[in-house]
């Protein structure tokens, strides 16, 4: 990988020679390529005229290798370490077959590291056990079904056979716990073994190890999390978010408050920063910005009053001017190209992995970032969040994923493209700092060391809203102290 300092001090001085403008896209495509494949177009074409240089270099840049994952970008104080970019291509059944594939290598990983299943066996040895002894197996969640007495089976494959789990009622603590498993998760069983039976004694998730480590900056700096703006809507609060931007350019707000807006380094916007068009029926009765493009004009227009020497990171959500399946890629940049202008901008994929704060004997502060899509499919599928909060308890859902190692375990839970190598949506690398947005309510918890920040929103309650039993808290700011990773909630908003 070729360092953004190489690439300025060796590459930059030759563009400019060639009046060829320098972009931030340019230097990401530029990080892209091995250094041998760029050492040697600048030997090849360094002595070409303006014009044939210029076609040649369009040509290079076009030739970027049909990437999935695209590690350590980096963005001046902030490194990417994971922005999803992959070119389109046709997708057919071997896809799917392959990405789950894929998914259950990766999670059977983190599972085959927990105590409780070193001893594991695959379905098809175990089905083939005759006399009862204790086993350990892993597998993905296929069905599940209630008998007449409430007992739980489910049926659990492996890519050698499935097998039936018996969770009986009689065990309260274990049959809690499983009523929250979901369609297609991947989960170890230990209990004892019978005729093509299971009986289970302990259900182990990949989960988020105890012994993770709580991480803090060095430098007491700060990073606060906006999201669902939903600029172009009538209920946009425009007045609440003025409020918000003459507090970080010191307008507004006692001492203290005035303290935290000299120490900020980040804002994090995780997703639908405007309200987009046709999202849901009848939403153009709602819309002030009837064009997508001026939607996000105004949305740069706004963003723009933000202090550059903040750098702002942008994640897309549902209500974004993209494709709804999952990942989304970085907001399309000739569709919001004014938020591209803005040199403080940081355009990711949704999810995405940032690294901030990071310093030469300080490895930085991990922040995933995802919208929060499937959100509703667990609020409504899992009795255990539904029960206890619902849509006021994204800290719930946030617990049910990471615990899951994923971002939406359920075939059903978003769309979804597949892919064959990977599942982008595997919570692979522990983050220090789990961010979302999308219920439009703010929340805050921790999770084995891990921060959990739920955005809030800078829209009204809409009609569809209130049919759908949301409850806003409009103009709420979490700020993050990143040296004691204590967090701040500012409200902009008379309540």
């Amino acid at each position: 990988m070729v360092s953004v300092h190489m690439i300025i001090k060796k590459y930059i001085p030759l563009l400019i020679e060639k009046k060829i403008i320098v972009t931030p896209k340019i230097l990401t495509f530029l990080n892209k390529k091995d250094t041998l494949a760029l050492e040697s177009f600048w030997e090849e074409n360094k002595t070409k005229n303006r014009e044939d240089f210029k076609k040649t270099f369009d040509r290079f840049l076009s030739q970027e290798p049909n990437l999935e994952i695209n590690h350590e970008i980096k963005e001046g104080a902030v490194s990417i370490s994971y922005s999803f970019e992959s070119k389109e291509v046709n997708k057919g059944v071997i896809d799917f077959v392959s990405y789950f594939n894929a998914r259950y290598k990766t999670i059977e990983k983190m599972l085959r590291n927990r105590h409780e299943l070193q001893g594991m066996i695959s379905i098809k040895r175990l089905v083939q056990k005759e006399k009862k002894e204790t086993v350990s197996v892993i597998g993905i969640v296929k069905e599940i079904a209630e008998t007449k007495n409430e007992n739980i089976f489910i049926t659990l494959e492996d890519q050698t056979g499935e097998i039936k789990i018996f969770i009986g009622k009689a065990k309260k603590e274990l049959y809690d716990v499983a009523k929250s498993i979901v369609f297609d998760e991947i989960i170890g069983v230990v209990g004892v073994s019978g005729k093509g039976i299971i009986f289970a004694n302990k259900i182990v998730w990949p989960d988020i190890p105890v012994s993770n480590e709580l991480k803090k900056s060095p430098e007491e700096e700060y990073a606060l999390f906006l999201s669902d703006m939903h600029v172009g809507s009538k209920q946009f609060l425009a007045k609440i978010f003025e409020r918000f931007l003459k507090w970080i350019n010191m307008g507004l707000g006692d001492e203290k408050q005035l303290e935290i807006v000299k120490k900020i380094k980040y804002i994090f916007i995780i997703g639908d920063l405007v309200d987009g068009i046709g999202i849901y029926p009848g939403q153009e009765n709602d819309l002030e910005i009837k064009d997508i493009y001026g939607q996000y004009k105004e949305c740069a227009r706004l963003l723009a009053q933000i202090p550059t020497r903040i750098n702002i990171i942008i994640c897309p959500g549902n209500h974004d001017a993209m494709r709804l399946a999952e990942p989304q890629l970085p907001i399309y940049e000739d569709i919001a190209k004014p938020l591209y202008d803005l040199s403080n901008v940081i355009m990711v994929s949704n999810p995405a992995l940032v690294n901030i704060s990071k310093t030469q004997t300080f490895p930085g502060i991990t922040v995933l970032l995802y919208h929060g899509f499937s959100f509703d499919y667990y609020i409504a599928k899992v009795d255990e969040i539904r029960n206890n909060g619902g849509y006021d308890r994204a800290d719930l859902v946030m617990k049910f994923l990471l615990k899951r190692r994923h971002l939406a375990p359920s075939h059903a839970s978003c769309l979804y493209i597949p892919f064959s190598k990977n599942d982008p949506m595997v919570i692979s690398n522990i983050p220090d700092i789990f961010a979302t947005g999308h219920l439009h309510k703010t929340s805050v918890s921790n999770y084995r060391n891990i921060t959990l920040i739920c955005g809030s929103c800078w829209q009204g309650k809409t009609a569809f809203q209130e049919k759908m039993g949301h409850n806003p808290e409009p103009g709420r700011v979490p700020a993050i102290n990143l040296q004691t990773r204590e967090v701040k909630i500012l409200r902009f908003a008379d309540e």
